[in-house]
């Protein structure tokens, strides 16, 4: 009845440690260690608020500002990044939230205050199976055993308590004037608090720490013996042996050569009896054959002997060269020779090179040979900091002679299982013969060779012969399709022959219908437009000159004499154009001209005897253009004039060429009277302009705007697209119209 029990009192703790904060809220406050200890690494990763009081067990000046305290339910860690913290014996309120901790639940985020000092809690004795357990970490605790090894660590003392076959280090304040060294083999008790080492990531355990806070919690219960270096020296081969006044607390003391040295892990010596391993932190260094005093805790490794937590020293006796003896193989497997120096012959069957990471810090090469003699297979070890070149030269099958410590490995029953030869230098390791040329190496060489050779020839060989098959199928086939294509050729060759001799007969007659009809529809086209644009315009100004010398025939005969002048001017220009007409029948090809001054003559002569002022500007950079642009821009801009003369009783008229980029733009502007252009006369009327001006602008893929209204005028827009040549250069503006027009009369 009593366990149902202890388990409803636990459960009632951890419950009487979660307050509710308000009625029908599940938001806790956790107000003591046990409740905080009680949650899931998943509970405690919510943040659960925490309010707790008691008392700082343990904390130090390298933690940053971390402290362990507890209460009367436990204790528990407190994550305090700062440089502002509790020591022992504060008695502090805190507040904060739970977190999942590396190992188990502890605070985080703490607000905490100091309220007074306060008595450490009672320490618990302990077990060291359950101290080593991880379960009591932060819980105050008392243990008890032996120091095994002690130093100092900046202002603390650490030691390392051995009991119950558990080694548990322990800092506690350093006293003054007191020698680490003294307190070797002393039996101590010490009060103070568990800390848990740990892997974060996977949240394992992986040892346990004890924190003493004042000098008065450690205790020297049983001071060590007197010197150990003054004790009787046990012989090597007794240290193992039965003696009835001996305890685990007791050093022995032991001397001898050395044979092999492991600076700061162990060493190797050997006196008449035979050898041992020693194992101790210290960084003395050593020579092969220096006699050496070391005084140590006794112990089993493997169920072999080996001295612990040793501490040695450099005797005033000279060197001494050993001899390795040449022990029988079966003399090691019953567990003879154990950290002996012999000397053993085998044939080298494989090597193997690793770097190994050393415990204080820094990292060694480990040349493994493995050997064999007779039927038994074992290892020689080369421990350097840099990879040994002697070693590695050794050619496999080789026969060597290996000289070092012996150093034998036991199977759980304690029976040998194997040995191992520690090399201490690699002079210590002899070539006696090497393998000749026919080794298993090589014979599995020269085998892989061949075999890839056969197996490659054999692959070739049906290879070819399947292509070879492939191939003369392929050569049949082909030939019987080259005989059925060459007849299909010569069958398709005649008819493609008739066929083409039809369509050629029937393209060329086509194409000289296309062309004759093409030919005489632009043809029709190009004279009526020419007759209209020339003839038609330069009897509408003769007609206008006429009407000026009817009525000035009586009044003004002077005048009406020059009008007819220029009449005899205008017929003489109307042959030229009707002869440039009947020349343009026999040659397409237009003489090149200046157009701004084309413009302005031709324009000039037509609004002249209306009293009509004419202004050509140009915009932009003037460059020669295709001929048949600046026809149509010089009949187009002739034949607006000659409409605005006509109709329009206009007193300005304004022309623009703009010489864009990619465009020629024409605009003629006028001040007459204006017009409504969706009822102006057309085509059906017999008024051909502005269908004349809209077909020259649309064949060369331009287009013409005309703006009109009654009383505004008349504004009409010419677009037409050119594309310019990068080396084409600007004409010379100064270019005369009427040298121009006689040198083509002359040519003509």
């Amino acid at each position: 009845m009593k366990r149902p029990v202890i388990v409803a009192l636990s459960l009632l703790t951890i419950l009487s440690g979660m307050r509710v904060i308000a009625a029908g809220q599940t938001d806790l406050v956790l107000t003591n260690a046990s409740a905080i200890l009680a949650l899931s690494g998943e509970q405690a990763a919510q943040a659960m608020r925490v309010s707790i009081r008691g008392v700082v067990t343990a904390t130090e000046h390298d933690w940053g500002g971390r402290f362990y305290m507890q209460d009367s339910s436990g204790g528990v860690f407190v994550e305090n990044i700062s440089s502002n913290q509790p020591w022992p014996g504060d008695a502090i309120t805190l507040t904060g939230v739970t977190f999942p901790g590396g190992y188990a639940p502890t605070i985080s985020k703490p607000h905490w205050k100091i309220i007074g000092k306060s008595p450490l809690p009672a320490p618990k004795l302990v077990a060291v199976e359950e101290l080593m357990s991880g379960a009591e970490d932060g819980q105050r605790i008392e243990i008890s055993g032996i120091v095994r090894s002690a130093q100092t660590v900046g202002p603390l003392l650490e030691v390392e308590l051995f009991c119950g076959g558990y080694r548990v280090p322990v800092f506690a304040p350093m006293p003054s004037g007191l020698d680490p060294q003294t307190l070797i083999g002393a039996q101590v008790r010490a009060e103070g608090t568990p800390a848990t080492a740990y892997n974060a990531p996977l949240r394992h355990l992986i040892g346990v720490d004890v924190y003493v806070p004042f000098g008065g919690d450690f205790v020297v219960e049983k001071p060590a013996g007197p010197d150990a270096f003054g004790e009787p020296i046990t012989p090597a081969n007794n240290m193992a042996q039965y003696r009835a006044s001996r305890t685990f607390a007791d050093r022995v003391h032991v001397k001898g050569v050395l044979i092999y040295q492991r600076k700061g892990r162990d060493l190797f010596i050997q006196d008449a009896t035979g050898g041992l391993q020693i194992r101790s932190r210290l960084p003395t260094s050593l020579s092969k054959g220096d006699v050496v005093e070391a005084v140590g805790f006794p112990d089993f490794d493997g169920y072999l002997p080996v001295l612990e937590d040793a501490v040695f020293k450099k005797t005033t006796d000279p060197r001494v060269s050993l001899t390795p003896i040449r022990p029988p193989i079966d003399d090691l497997l019953n567990g003879l020779h154990h950290s002996d120096l012999v000397t053993l012959r085998g044939k080298l069957l494989d090597r193997l090179e690793e770097q190994v990471a050393l415990p204080t810090g820094e990292s060694e090469i480990k040349t493994i040979l493995v050997l064999q003699s007779s039927n038994r297979v074992f290892t020689a070890q080369a421990e350097t900091s840099e990879p040994n070149q002697m070693l590695k030269s050794i050619p496999l099958g080789s026969v060597l002679e290996v000289s070092g410590v012996c150093f034998l490995q036991s199977a759980e029953d304690g029976r040998i299982q194997s040995f191992q030869i520690l090399l201490p230098a690699a002079y210590d390791t002899r070539v006696l013969s090497r393998p000749g040329w026919f080794t298993a190496e090589h014979l599995l060489y020269s085998l892989s060779v061949a075999l890839v050779v056969i197996f490659v020839g054999t692959s070739w060989t049906i290879m070819v012969t399947r292509r070879n098959s492939a191939l003369k199928l392929l050569i049949y086939q082909r030939e019987l399709d080259q005989k059925e294509l060459q007849i299909a050729h010569d069958t398709l060759e005649e008819r493609v022959k008739e066929r083409t001799e039809q369509l050629k007969f029937q393209v060329t007659a086509r194409k000289e219908a296309e062309v004759q009809f093409k030919a005489t529809l632009a043809e029709r086209t190009r004279l009526a437009k020419e007759l209209h644009d020339t003839i038609e315009q330069t009897m509408t100004g003769i007609t206008l000159q006429l009407n000026t010398v009817g009525k000035l025939f009586h009044e003004d005969p002077e005048t009406a004499g020059r009008h007819l002048g220029l009449i005899r001017n205008m017929v003489r220009l109307s042959r030229v154009d009707l002869r440039r007409s009947i020349w343009d029948l026999r040659s397409r090809e237009l003489e090149q001209f200046d157009l701004y001054k084309a413009l302005s003559l031709g324009a000039s002569r037509i609004a002249s005897n209306a009293g009509i002022r004419v202004d050509v500007e140009t915009k932009g950079i003037v460059c020669p253009l295709p001929e048949v642009i600046e026809e149509a821009l010089l009949r187009i801009g002739q034949e607006a004039v000659t409409n605005t003369v006509k109709h329009a009783d206009a007193h300005c008229i304004k022309i623009e060429l703009d010489f864009g980029q990619d465009h020629i733009g024409l605009l003629i502007r006028d001040d007459g009277k204006g017009f409504m252009p969706e009822s102006c006369p057309g085509p059906n009327d017999g008024h051909f302009g502005l269908l004349g001006m809209a077909e020259r602008a649309k064949r060369l893929g331009g287009q013409i705007t005309v703006t009109s209204a009654p009383g505004a005028g008349t504004v009409i827009r010419v677009e037409i697209p050119v594309p310019r040549p990068e080396a084409q250069q600007p004409i010379n503006e100064q270019t005369d119209y009427e040298e121009n027009v006689a040198d083509s009369n002359t040519h003509r």
